[in-house]
């Protein structure tokens, strides 16, 4: 009885070799969990990253198609100001979208401005209410977050000078007195893509002397190295 009960036992080396197996089969199962745990914050991860960049061109594209000609300053040489653009931001005048726009057009400026976090920028916006009496514009609330995410980025800017010819693209624009006629922002985000936003302003370049040649310059397309 002893043999035949030794027979239909198991070994301490079965059951430790029963063991190894069954931790080897946990850990694929957790391995495979992590994955698809891993894979699902990759994923909402780069939908909220596609969703922040459709919101930041979409209002970016908007307002800008928007600008209006209205001067809130003067420079030093008393020429009203209508917009200023610089490779890091850009200040313009435009009407918000809804309800916002019940206070009239506002001082836009949208700056690329350090995050603090390891070098990178983020994208954002802060608005100016325009008084009727002619004062400095008001700030109204605080700058709000287009973007996150930015390794670098700089604007540029192209259309009409005084003669009405085509300024080509430039990271500056020294016209103050006049709008451009596309504004362009270019980003490396974190991930390493580079982004290209183009925002072309309602200007009617082809009702001014000289349009026809400015507007068959601005049609041309744009690339990265231009």
């Amino acid at each position: 009885m002893k043999r035949k009960s030794r027979m239909h036992g198991f070994t301490l080396l079965e059951v430790l070799a029963a063991l190894v197996l069954l931790s080897l089969l946990m850990l694929a199962v957790w391995s495979g969990i992590r994955t698809v745990q891993r894979s699902l914050r990759d994923g909402q991860a780069f939908v909220a990253r596609t969703d922040a960049l459709r919101a930041a061109q979409d209002f970016l594209r908007r307002e800008l198609a928007q600008a209006t000609p209205q001067a809130w300053t003067v420079d030093e040489h008393q020429t009203p100001v209508v917009f200023r653009g610089s490779a890091s931001e850009v200040q313009f005048v435009s009407p918000l979208p809804g309800y916002l726009g019940r206070l009239g057009p506002q001082l836009q400026r949208v700056r690329l401005v350090p995050d603090g976090t390891g070098g990178g920028y983020r994208l954002e916006v802060a608005f100016a209410q325009l008084p009727v009496d002619g004062s400095p514009p008001k700030a109204l609330g605080t700058p709000q977050v287009l973007l996150r995410g930015i390794r670098e980025g700089h604007f540029s800017y192209d259309g009409l000078d005084a003669r009405r010819q085509p300024t080509g693209w430039s990271e500056s624009w020294t016209l103050t007195d006049h709008l451009p006629a596309v504004v362009r922002l270019q980003l490396r985000m974190r991930h390493g893509d580079w982004l290209q936003l183009v925002m072309p302003i309602r200007v009617d370049a082809v009702a001014v002397p000289g349009g026809a040649m400015a507007a068959s310059h601005l049609m041309r397309p744009l690339g990265a190295g231009q």
